[in-house]
């Protein structure tokens, strides 16, 4: 459809069920990776794009089976994005429906606020006999660990239904300074989303917020730090975070809503990242109902700082 600045000839797509669901407008800017938003939503409008052979709205469903006409598109290319590059991503389970891999801290699932690309993105790239990749959930750039990526609309659609529902079973590791007590403890406050001055997005406690539900417990403590292992009941924006951060025990190493003062103090002791890994996940396959669940190790940088207050606390007491 697109090289170097050439327009190609008409094309007609088939629609199966990996697209199926999808909306036009998503479909066509996912398919003309490089063409702009603008250009896609004018040929929309024009009626040059065809749904069994009539024009649609923006905001049509593909329904497996339909015929999408698609007219030639140009595309300069400079505008082409620059392909990713780097080290193909840990995949730790892959079927027909979905891949779940393990993804590093300091990736972005996806482009944008800044990011070129992320996860997704390299994926797409790196695996383009796929025709349909797409983020289940999300993670922050700086947590590692247990990402779901459907390849499938209908594997999808039941994901999200899931996550919805609180069907999945999403747990994670994190480091907090200071001694916490209970072995269990379930912390429910609502969140409430906003914008910083600068345009930041944020996270606070707040009564005018949604539910949040997480339940702590105790994995292992320090004289220094506490282990937690949090389990999601709900899926907020940085629940784990600000829920722990409201509580006095911050995450070590994050940089919105930590203890600067401690993280500068922490970085010279070999902590450079925010110690949070998405380390275990259980659920029902969305097809086959299978019952799934995965285990996804502390990455090397947050193991070795584990070791070290093992080390010191050994030392202690030896």
């Amino acid at each position: 459809m697109m090289i170097e600045g050439k327009a190609i000839a008409v094309r007609h797509e088939r629609i199966d069920e990996t697209a199926a669901g999808q909306r036009i407008d998503n479909y066509l800017i996912r398919i003309a990776k490089g063409v702009p938003k603008s250009h896609i939503y004018r040929i929309l409008r024009s009626g040059e794009v065809r749904v069994n052979g009539r024009r649609v709205q923006q905001t049509y469903r593909l329904v497996a089976g339909d015929e999408v006409r698609i007219p030639p598109i140009r595309v300069s290319e400079s505008s082409q994005p620059p392909a990713p590059v780097g080290k193909a991503l840990p995949v730790v389970f892959e079927d027909d429906a979905l891949m779940v891999i393990d993804k590093p801290s300091g990736k972005a699932v996806h482009g944008g606020s800044g990011v070129s690309y992320g996860v997704i993105e390299q994926l797409r790239v790196q695996r383009p006999e796929l025709r349909m990749l797409e983020l289940a959930h999300r993670l922050d750039r700086e947590t590692s660990g247990l990402l779901i990526v459907a390849k499938k609309r209908s594997s999808l659609t039941v994901l999200h239904d899931m996550m919805r529902d609180g069907a999945m079973e999403k747990r994670y590791l994190t480091l907090v300074p200071g001694k916490w007590i209970n072995a269990q403890q379930h912390v429910k406050a609502p969140l409430y989303k906003y914008l910083t001055a600068e345009g930041e997005r944020r996270v606070r406690v707040s009564p005018d917020g949604k539910p949040a539900h997480s339940i702590v417990r105790l994995i292992k403590r320090w004289k220094r730090f506490s282990l937690l292992e949090v389990e999601l009941k709900t899926g907020r924006t940085h629940q784990i975070r600000v829920h722990l951060a409201h509580l006095g025990f911050p995450l070590c190493g994050d940089d919105k809503y930590g203890d600067f003062t401690l993280n500068k103090a922490l970085e010279a002791e070999g902590l450079k990242r925010m110690f949070l890994h998405a380390a275990k996940l259980r659920f029902a396959h969305p097809l086959s109902g299978e019952s799934l669940s995965f285990e996804a190790p502390l990455p090397p940088e947050l193991q070795a700082f584990i070791d070290q207050l093992d080390a010191e606390e050994s030392g202690r007491h030896g």
